[in-house]
């Protein structure tokens, strides 16, 4: 041990790590790189690991040493690899610290936080923090069924959370709740509102609260913002002991331009590429990942493999592919560089997201990844192996649009658009789709979902819960942000809390209590969720009435007694004495119907079910004569056996 507390004869890092990392195949270097705290021959301190090949001269700083870029020097390896080591006695947990870099290029110097952190600072500070992250886990029973929870089959009902605007305490100079005051109130309310998922907007350390976590710096860190790693591990038990899967959004595709975080980290393009035309985000004003470079994608993969070991969520959402697959997105003519064909596809992020895929697939089996892209990218969600790029679930981006096109409309001019709700199910089993109702819609201008809604008051919560009933119908996973389920008016701001006053208003609890039940019919019923990513788990009565905008169709489990009839009419006439085929007698109950004056409806249905009668209709040998309320959808299931 030297005289200022270093040693250099310490390294968690052996000959594999170093080859597998220079390779781009090192899929756990959290536990390898960063900072460690350890015991070396009785002497308490920190383990400091840190990859800057172009730096000349690296340093620890921090609370510990004054903040003195000479008092700790690190020392590269000798192996080739740019990694600067270095034991520092005395450090411990909370410590504050930053690397200081004198690069060998133009004498550039600069403290940068640490790309390995696992707690920082609350920003505006960008300090690292020494941290034990520890954690003795009791969600066993969680664990162990984890594998049918998550699979395909099952329901799959996310809930789409901002942490910080969830609910506030305005009292209390409107703060938002902590970690542990979610896992208070958060869990509860899922499992009584009948989700099966809730899904994270980023809670990746970053520094502008303002970009809701998709700018981010700490790729190994929740943000400390709303407590401590353990406050985190905490939501994230407390949430599985309620029986809800944990959702992440991840960001690998680009991050910010703060100088203590990655971008020219060594001073030189380490982390981003080096011509803007390939490493710089116009549309976003970020920096765009080397996806080519062996590091980095050993750097991102281990990001995500951090999330699912250490933190034990149960899938990732990846934000912006789009952006990652084209090298052309948001470019003009000569601001992008083709690829080694002369084509617009980025071969090395296509390699990258296969690659992320295999190993997430690999190790966590009992895991989901889900692709937001919205183009028409085939195979997102097919395996690498047949081609695609080996995503569980992809976002159903076209479904989104067409819908909120077409409810926005007066329903006098619906019957004009009634391909747009009929024209997804052309495409819906190409990929293992996600319809979702996300925090995108909701905000800069959009107005809320209610607000998009057209008509008096009335006719706006009866066309929400229309639109909800629709989309619960209709093949594939479900996902809602926070508010919609109880029709809030103002569209999303994330220094707000959401209106929850508004609740105690009677249209707003029948809209609350319309996604909640919907949930549970959604949960309970295998014809609506097990056939979701095939064609034998829906199948059309009628799409070609659109002069009285009304859509029919079956929803078909497994099992050939397990059919639901769903109805919609979308206009505020009531339809009675509608003629609807169906494929068995019996009599078919009344399972839902959105107008029930419990959601606030005027009360129009099928008094509980009714009957089949031997007359054949849309090509069926029996049919219903049902009773659809205005702008209702009514949902019903076969009791018969014929």
């Amino acid at each position: 041990m030297s005289a200022n507390g270093m040693r250099y004869d310490v390294s968690l890092l052996t000959d594999q790590d170093i080859y597998l990392f220079r390779q781009g195949n090192h899929f756990r270097l959290y536990e390898k790189m960063g900072a460690h705290l350890m015991e070396i021959d009785g002497v308490s301190g920190t383990l400091f690991a840190v990859w800057a090949p172009n730096a000349e001269q690296v340093s620890v700083i921090g609370d510990f040493n004054g903040w003195n870029r000479g008092a700790h020097p690190l020392r590269v390896r000798e192996d080739s690899s740019g990694i600067w080591e270095g034991f520092v006695a005395g450090v411990k947990a909370g410590d504050i610290y930053k690397y200081h870099i004198v690069s060998r290029e133009n004498g550039y110097r600069v403290d940068k936080g640490d790309p390995f952190a696992t707690h920082w600072e609350t920003p505006p500070r960008t300090g690292s923090i020494v941290w034990d992250s520890s954690f003795a886990w009791n969600d066993g029973e969680w664990m162990e069924n984890r594998k049918r929870s998550n699979a395909l089959d099952a329901p799959c009902s996310i809930y789409e959370v901002h942490l910080g605007s969830w609910r506030r305490v305005p009292e209390q100079d409107n703060r938002s709740l902590n970690y542990r005051e979610m896992a208070e109130d958060l869990p509860g309310y899922l499992r009584d509102m009948g989700f099966t998922h809730v899904e994270f907007l980023p809670v990746m350390e970053h520094p502008f609260y303002g970009s809701w976590g998709y700018q981010t710096v700490g790729y190994f860190a929740p943000t400390s913002r709303y407590g401590t790693p353990q406050d985190f591990m905490h939501l994230v038990q407390r949430l599985h002991q309620a029986g809800i899967g944990v959702i992440l959004d991840w960001v690998p595709s680009h991050f910010p331009s703060d100088e203590y975080g990655l971008v020219y980290f060594d001073g030189t393009y380490l982390f981003e590429h080096a011509d803007p035309k390939k490493g710089y985000h116009p549309e976003w004003n970020s920096y765009i990942f080397n996806h080519g470079r062996y590091e980095v994608r050993s750097f991102l993969i281990s990001s995500a493999m951090f999330w699912l070991d250490r933190y034990r969520v149960d899938g990732l959402r990846v934000d912006a592919v789009a952006s990652m697959l084209y090298l052309d997105y948001a470019r003009q003519d000569g601001e992008w560089i083709p690829n080694e064909h002369g084509g617009k596809e980025n071969l090395d992020a296509i390699y990258f997201l296969r690659r992320f895929n295999e190993i997430v697939y690999r190790d966590f089996p009992d895991c989901q990844t889900i692709a937001e892209e919205s183009t028409s990218w085939p195979m997102v969600s097919r395996p690498s192996y047949a081609g695609g790029l080996g995503f569980g679930m992809k976002w159903n981006m076209g479904w989104m649009h067409d819908t909120l096109d077409y409810f926005s409309k007066e329903s006098i001019h619906r019957k004009y658009h009634q391909n747009q709700l009929t024209f997804s199910i052309w495409y819906a089993f190409y990929e293992n789709f996600v319809l979702p109702l996300s925090h995108d819609e909701v905000v800069y201008g959009k107005g809320s979902l209610l607000n998009k809604m057209p008509g008096d008051d009335w006719q706006k919560f009866a066309n929400l819960r229309l639109l909800f009933g629709y989309m619960f119908g209709h093949p594939g996973k479900k996902l809602l942000f926070m508010g919609g389920e109880f029709g809030q008016w103002d569209e999303w701001y994330h220094e707000k809390s959401l209106d929850w006053n508004l609740l105690e208003h009677p249209p707003h609890q029948g809209m609350q209590q319309w996604v909640r039940d919907l949930n549970r019919f959604y949960r309970g019923e295998p014809a609506m969720h097990e056939v979701d990513f095939e064609n034998q788990g829906f199948q059309w009565i009628d799409f070609r009435d659109a002069d009285s905008s009304v859509l029919s169709w079956l929803r078909k489990g497994r099992s050939t007694k397990d059919i639901v009839v769903a109805a919609a009419n979308f206009t505020p006439v009531p339809r009675e004495g509608y003629l609807t085929g169906v494929p068995r007698g019996g009599f078919w109950r009344e399972m839902l119907n959105s107008d029930s004056e419990i959601y606030g409806g005027g009360g129009l249905g099928n008094a509980g079910g009714l009957e089949a009668a031997p007359v054949p209709c849309h090509g069926r040998p029996w049919s219903l004569s049902l009773v659809l309320p205005p702008l209702g959808v009514v949902f019903l299931k076969s009791e018969g056996t014929n």
